[in-house]
């Protein structure tokens, strides 16, 4: 029997309390770091915007299933997401209703962040999340409260006989009692900070825990639908899931401390903040990479580049491993190396790659620089 305190069981529970002064800190290096995004994000082209979205995006969903161990496949992801966004993607991926799902729940709480979070609309994302109504090889209940029939909801690791309870949530009896004041607490404009509020909001939710399966991506999706109403339009450019993948041990740690802990809210705030600052940093890396991308596109539009060509030159540009040889060239496009050959000169004479240092069989190539092309505009 577990003899745990959790915060639940504490009185008032959820008047949640918090050092505001603790986090002060962190909570104005996110809204600067938001600012400098933001700010970045309107100088540039709508088309560049939605390439930065699609990746953040793309990136929300693989990671956001990854934490709880579920690996998706990263082309269907960006497939389904593309042909959602009105994207052109250049061919079709097979329809792998998982994925599907994610991206419906993902979509759903980005595009319409300023639609009231209902207990209804809560029932659809668990519904997408599992369209077989299994969550592996285990019968759930699907879009609907669990029922504690099998013993009480608990995090448990370790061997069987074992186990290490880290975490225990409140009786499925309490849900129908306690859903409604997390829902109204959600939509309400209670004046907090919207990055404290997503905090909030994700630990709250994995407090009552209130499904058999999927609790975990549908906080992370909840704390998505809320920072997209800190950021007031439906594009994402940071993705939070990734930053949380990174450091998954510590995610995990802090929640278990703060559930077992006092009804106090500041370590844990303190840690959410710091994660929505590191994945807006990581943000500012992709964002100037799809720039520099767009960069070379620009420079080389007026050239005629067969599907071979171009398809390399995009591998170029999403950091290819190694140096690009004849060979590559050859193995990645299909082709014979003589064709391969024919390509490469061509690119080189039209100065969009140039020969590096060998020769021989050792010859390989590599883009011009920025600086180079900023030379010859």
């Amino acid at each position: 029997m577990n003899t745990q305190s959790y915060i639940w069981q504490q009185e008032n529970w959820t008047d949640w309390q918090y050092d505001a002064v603790a986090v002060t800190d962190l909570l104005s290096q996110a809204h600067y770091r938001q600012g400098l995004l933001l700010g970045r994000l309107w100088d540039i082209g709508l088309a560049e915007r939605t390439a930065i979205s699609l990746q953040m995006l793309s990136e929300t969903v693989l990671k956001n299933s990854e934490i709880e161990g579920e690996l998706l496949n990263a082309q269907s992801v960006r497939s389904s997401l593309a042909r959602r966004l009105g994207i052109e993607t250049g061919g079709l991926t097979p329809v792998d209703r998982v994925v599907e799902g994610v991206v419906e729940m993902t979509l759903d709480a980005v595009e319409n962040y300023q639609t009231p979070l209902t207990l209804e609309r809560l029932f659809g994302w668990h519904a997408a999340l599992f369209p077989t109504g299994y969550s592996g090889m285990a019968k759930i209940h699907v879009a609907q409260f669990r029922d504690d029939r099998e013993g009480a909801m608990q995090v448990i690791s370790g061997r069987f006989g074992e186990p290490k309870i880290h975490f225990q949530a409140p009786p499925a009896e309490r849900l129908k009692s306690e859903m409604p004041l997390f829902l109204a607490w959600i939509n309400d404009e209670n004046g907090l900070d919207p990055f404290i509020k997503a905090a909030i909001a994700h630990l709250w939710f994995l407090t009552l825990h209130p499904f058999e399966d999927g609790n975990g991506r549908i906080a992370r999706a909840i704390a998505d639908y809320l920072l997209t109403k800190a950021d007031n339009h439906g594009f994402r450019f940071y993705s939070l899931s990734g930053q949380i993948q990174k450091v998954r041990a510590d995610y995990y740690d802090i929640l278990e401390q703060t559930q077992k802990a006092e009804v106090s809210l500041t370590a844990w705030i303190r840690w959410f903040l710091q994660a929505v600052i590191d994945a807006m940093r990581n943000a500012q890396e992709t964002l100037e990479n799809v720039l520099i991308k767009n960069r070379y596109w620009r420079h080389w539009h007026t050239f005629s580049l067969n599907e071979r060509q171009k398809k390399v030159l995009n591998r170029l540009l999403d950091h290819f491993e190694g140096n690009l040889t004849n060979k590559k060239y050859a193995a990645l496009t299909k082709v014979s190396r003589d064709t391969a050959l024919r390509d490469l000169t061509d690119l080189v004479e039209k100065r969009i790659l140039q020969r590096a240092e060998g020769g021989g069989r050792s010859v390989s190539y590599t883009l011009l620089s920025p600086e180079m092309l900023s030379a010859e505009d």
